[in-house]
This record gives C-alpha cells, structure tokens and sequence, in this order.
C-alpha cells in the first residue's frame, strides 16, 4: 500500500470539513483550496495548509484544473481528493492528477468516462443485463434532436452526460417545447460540470429513486450496501435521503445489488460510487447512471453499515482492501434519513437567501450528526451551491428515525437568513412520508393541492 502523507482536497466547504475529518484521524496531512470568495470559510481553518486558487467564480478556481494541479505540486500533495460536484467526476482532471504523478482519490480516467458519463454507462448496462428505459445510445446532436425525442416517444428526459446532482435535466412533454429545453439543460451542464454533451430517455412518471452504494478496490472486490431511497427531491434536486428504503425488502434489496456489482465489475472500476435506479411500484427497476464519486448523502450509508466511506475511498485509492465482504456490508442496521438544510426561502418559491449568517447553534444527541462549515458570523457567498448543512439521524427504525429527525430540526438556532428547516418538517407531518408510501412527485403534490392523490 502506498503511504499518502499529504492530500490536497479539490473542493470548498461541508464535503473539504468532512474529508479533512477522517484525514486528521488517518495522521494525514491536508491541504485545502479556496477562492477569493471563500477566504473566511470552515475548510480553509480547519486544513494543515490552504492556499487560494482563483477568483469567487468556480469556473475561475473550483473549476480550474491547472490551478488546482500546481496548488498539489506546489504543496507537495501526495493526492487529490475531489469531493463531490465540480471536477470530482471529470476524466481529464483524474488524468492530469496522474500525470503529474499523484494519486486521484476516485476512479481511473478510463472508468469515469466509461460510468460516470451516462450515455456510455446506459451501454455498458445495457450490455450486462442491467435494465435501463429507452433512450439514445450516445450523446445527441442539435440537428438530430426532433428525431431522436420523437423515436423514444414523449414525454422524455433530457439528461446531463457528465456530472449529476439534478444539474442539467429537463423534462419535455412536447417537441414544441423540444429546442429551448434542450439548449437551457446545454448551457447548464457546461456551466455546472465543463461538458454540455446531453442525452435522451423515456421519462418514467412516479417513481421511487433508489441507489446503491459499491465500493470496489483494485484487487477484484466489489461490494454493495443497502439502498438509499432519495425519491424526496425538487426539480431534481434531492432534499430527503434515508436508508434502508421503506419501498424495498430483502429479496428486491438483493437483485439490485447484484445489478450494481456486475455492472461495476464490467467496467474495472476502483473507489467507491453510486449506482441509482427508478424503481416503480410494482419492484420492476431500470438503470439510471452511476456517480463515480462520494454523494452527499453518503453519511446514512455510514450510519446504517458502521464504515467511514472516506476512509475506505483513501485505502482503495492506496492499494489496499475494502474492510468489509458483502455478507456484512449488505446487512442493514438501523434506520437512518439525512436532510439537506440549505440557504433557501421554502415560502417564496426556494429563492436563494444568501448573507450573514448571525447565529448558528445546531443539534446534538443522541443518534444525531450535522456535517456543516456553518459558524456564527460567516457570509454565505452566492456563487455556489446553497447547502448549508446536513442533519443525518440514526434509530433503531424508521419510526424512531422520523421522531429523530423533528426533534433535532427543532434544536437548530439560526438567524440572518432563511433556510429549509421548516419545509423539512412539512415533509416529516405528511401522511404520503410517513407512511413511506410516496414517489418522486411528492414535494409537487405537497406545493399545488391540486395535485395531490
């Protein structure tokens, strides 16, 4: 196993806290990157060394493969972690990083372009018996645009080939609407990931979103943890994410972890990453794409299985075993939900609400984690993402899970901005989550009365 020394991590606030976290605990040290805009930011403090890579727009420095590779070498980085977003799932920086003879923490080029971008990984799937809606082949043209949508038949998705996190994905329920949706999911994808390259498939209406979480290493294992269900979401963007999912049992939980694995295993990948399906109501699931990255939401998988997903990410990047076999790592313990608590105002259509943070006290307790880079007194820039926080509950069942959850969302003193606490504990009082019997459709449903059932 190599013996890492010093890890750069290639991001910016609640993921560059959580990575340094475990690298202090593995007596690494860390190195972290920051832009103008971010000099007053948690990761900045918390890091051995830190050093400014550009201006406040990301595509100036979170987004600037060259900065971020002299920042390493300059530092004397063993290895670069990317988090998650911005370049975490872009081959040609994993390659640069390589290049300039350091270690990607995550997949090879090779295995990014053929997973983590969606038109190739729906081929592979497809190749290896893992079943996947209709769709194009490969990214679409402009000029072929009508005639591949009309091919699969409307409504479709467009999706963002590179990159994920609801960033460059639009719905189209008619050709007229075809082009302009087509350029704005474009123009997006270039602005969010580098890459406006977009592909085609059926839209499945009022399905659950289900992944899986696999980790491989480079000595052939691959094993897959218990699903998480992340079906709570708006536009795309998800909001609510919990595990085990009410909506899966043991036999379903099996068959879509062998899906995962195979596909996995086709594609030679190492590190961990995501496989995610839409999973209709009666069991049937198709493949959706594969993040070839840490998820935000990866800490319920930790609550549920008892592992430090970064961790394992920095010994399968070494050379070295995944701790645990499937027999373990696909058994469930508990019930844990995570909430996404951003800079948000829920009763004025979501609007961003960035600014100064006055105050900030967040929860604690029992079976209660708050991964944030929030402090009293902090400026929330606005040139990127919204989250602010995430609160992640452990109980012993889903029941207890939910109690968990308002308990904690009611502990958080925050004042100077709206966020999205209030809106989480609309969504723990409705009858359609409580019960775990709802889809996709639910925040939707819970906005226009007019949609509900």
């Amino acid at each position: 196993m190599k013996d890492f020394k010093k890890v750069l991590i290639a991001n910016r606030g609640e993921i560059a806290v959580r990575v340094i976290r475990t690298l202090r605990e593995m007596n690494i040290g860390s190195v972290a990157v920051y832009s103008e805009a971010d000099r007053s930011c948690l990761h900045v403090a918390e890091a051995d060394e830190a050093i400014c890579i550009g201006a406040s727009p990301a595509r100036e420095s979170y987004l600037n493969m060259k900065a971020i590779v002299t920042a390493a070498k300059m530092t004397g980085a063993d290895a670069v972690h990317p988090g998650y977003g911005f370049l975490s799932e872009n081959p040609e920086f994993s390659r640069m990083i390589s290049e300039a003879g350091m270690v990607f923490i995550g997949p090879s080029p090779k295995a990014i372009e053929m997973l983590g971008y969606k038109s190739t990984a729906r081929a592979l799937a497809s190749s290896h018996n893992v079943p996947i809606t209709p769709g194009t082949k490969t990214c679409v043209l402009e000029k072929d645009c009508k005639k591949e949508a009309a091919a699969i038949g409307y409504p479709i998705m467009i999706k963002a080939a590179a990159g994920g996190g609801g960033k460059g994905m639009r719905i189209v329920n008619d050709a007229s609407a075809l082009e302009h949706e087509l350029h704005m999911a474009k123009s997006e994808s270039k602005a969010a990931f580098g890459d406006d390259g977009v592909y085609f498939e059926k839209y499945v209406a009022s399905p659950r979103h289900v992944e899986i979480q696999i980790a491989a290493d480079s000595q052939g294992n691959v094993v897959a943890f218990p699903e998480r269900d992340c079906s709570v979401q708006r536009r795309h963007q998800k909001l609510i994410e919990e595990s085990p999912s009410p909506a899966v049992d043991s036999k379903l939980r099996e068959k879509m972890a062998e899906s995962a694995v195979r596909l996995v295993k086709a594609s030679g990948y190492t590190g961990v990453g995501t496989v995610e399906f839409l999973l209709e109501p009666g069991g049937d699931f198709y493949f959706m794409e594969v993040n070839t990255r840490l998820q935000v939401e990866h800490p319920v998988t930790e609550a549920v299985s008892g592992l430090d997903l970064v961790r394992e990410q920095l010994v399968i990047a070494a050379g070295g075993k995944i701790s645990v076999d499937q027999a373990r790592a696909l058994k469930v313990n508990g019930h844990s939900i995570e909430h996404r608590i951003n800079a948000e105002d829920p009763d004025h259509n979501f609007a961003p609400n960035c600014g100064i943070l006055e105050e900030w006290l967040q929860p604690g307790g029992p079976g209660v984690r708050v991964d944030s880079h929030m402090y009293s007194g902090y400026t929330i820039p606005s040139y990127y993402d919204s989250l602010l926080a995430k609160l992640i509950v452990w109980a012993p069942n889903r029941e207890r899970a939910i109690a968990r959850s308002k308990r904690a969302l009611g502990e958080f003193r925050v004042k100077g901005i709206k966020t999205t606490i209030p809106f989480h504990l609309r969504v723990l009082g409705n009858e359609e989550f409580v019960s775990g019997k709802f889809d996709t459709g639910l925040i939707a449903r819970m906005s226009d009365p007019a949609l509900k059932k």
